[in-house]
């Protein structure tokens, strides 16, 4: 039972969802609650389907496309080091592809903001530590508990708007710069990380 309950919270650590209102500040404010909800759930679903793939599969999917893990590090290092740099000069709304109509920012949603290289690693060590059949329920349960907690702070966000607007705006514009400073040090973090794997290798 401890076991469930540390791979459950690794998995819900690492997707955050006190980090993840501040990458979905713009379809926050764009959408209306039960728009919002549909998107952060369709996008759910996608992420638990990647996610138990991969504490499926494992390393075997790399293996299938003669790559290492560790490229995937350096990959998604990057493209979180691109993330933060624009959240650093442009604020909260820095992800573009998050704007625009409900129908399609679900998978903008599940990828790059909820599928990172840091989830699909836990999702392989949950994968390594339990049965198929119980990988899969931590894994939707974990990601299923960050959904509700992200629709329950878009909640008490526009509730709070009404009456202090000016100081909620305030909030997010420092909040997300100084979620750039995070995103920034994880990502180089995370390009190190492959890199040194992949020099291991060689």
């Amino acid at each position: 039972m401890v076991s469930i309950i540390e791979s459950g919270t690794l998995l819900l650590a690492l997707l955050n969802p006190f980090l993840l209102i501040i990458y979905l500040v713009d379809p926050m404010k764009n959408l209306d609650q039960l728009q919002f909800q549909k998107v952060l759930i369709r996008a759910g679903v996608i992420a638990v389907m990647v996610f138990c793939c991969f504490a499926v599969l494992g390393d075997a999917i790399f293996s299938t496309i003669h790559a290492e893990f560790a490229s995937f590090q350096m990959f998604g290092g990057l493209i979180f080091i691109i993330i933060g740099m624009q959240f650093v000069f442009k604020g909260p709304t820095a992800i573009e592809i998050l704007q625009g109509e409900a129908a399609h920012i679900s998978g903008a949603i599940a990828m790059p903001v909820l599928i990172g290289p840091g989830t699909i690693s836990a999702s392989v060590v949950i994968g390594k530590r339990h049965d198929p059949l119980l990988a899969c329920g931590i894994v939707v349960i974990a990601v299923f508990a960050s959904v509700a907690i992200v629709i329950l702070l878009k909640l008490i966000h526009d509730y709070v708007q009404v009456r202090r607007e000016a100081l909620i705006e305030r909030y997010i514009e420092i909040a997300g710069r100084i979620t750039a400073l995070y995103i920034g040090t994880v990502a180089v973090e995370m390009v190190m990380t492959g890199l040194r794997s992949w020099l291991m290798k060689v």
